[in-house]
C-alpha cells in the first residue's frame, strides 16, 4: 500500500494546475540534474496501522522542493500550495482509502551554489480496500 499511495500523491501533485505550471517536474526520488524549481518524493516509512478486519499502513512521506535563489522566503506560497494539495489527497483510490492526512514537520534550508530546499513530512493513514 505504501507504493500506492506514494504513486496516487505524485499523481495527484502533477494534477495541480498551480503547481505544475511553477516546476519543472514532479517525479519520485530526487532529481539532481533537472532544473530548479522541482518537487520530489525523497523518502517513505510505514508501519502497521491494521484494524482486526481490515490491512491498514500508517505511511510517512517527504517531498522536497528544491527552488533557487538570494531570497530566504522564496517558494513559501509555492510551498503551501503542495501542502494544501497533498493534504487533499481524495480518500478513495484504487486499493486502499485515506482515512486521515496529517503534515507533521517542515524545514528550509540554503544548500551549495545558492540552492534552496523545502522539505515536508507528511503522515497518511491509509486502511485497504478491493474497489476505489
Amino acid at each position: 500500500m505504501e507504493t500506492q499511495l506514494c504513486a496516487a500523491l505524485i499523481e495527484h501533485l502533477r494534477a495541480d494546475p498551480a503547481i505544475a505550471s511553477a516546476l519543472n517536474i514532479v517525479a519520485e526520488a530526487e532529481i539532481e540534474r533537472a532544473s530548479t524549481p522541482w518537487l520530489a518524493l525523497v523518502a517513505s516509512a510505514s508501519a502497521d496501522w491494521s484494524t482486526k478486519t481490515c490491512a491498514g499502513r500508517e505511511v510517512r512521506v517527504a517531498v522536497e522542493l528544491r527552488l533557487h535563489g538570494d531570497d530566504p522566503a522564496i517558494g513559501g506560497d509555492l510551498a503551501k500550495r503542495v501542502d494544501a494539495r497533498a493534504l487533499a489527497l481524495p480518500a478513495a483510490q484504487i486499493g486502499f482509502r485515506v482515512v486521515s492526512a496529517t503534515f507533521l514537520r517542515g524545514r528550509a534550508e540554503r544548500r551549495p551554489r545558492n540552492a534552496r530546499a523545502i522539505l515536508r513530512e507528511y503522515r497518511f493513514r491509509i486502511l485497504e480496500t478491493t474497489q476505489p
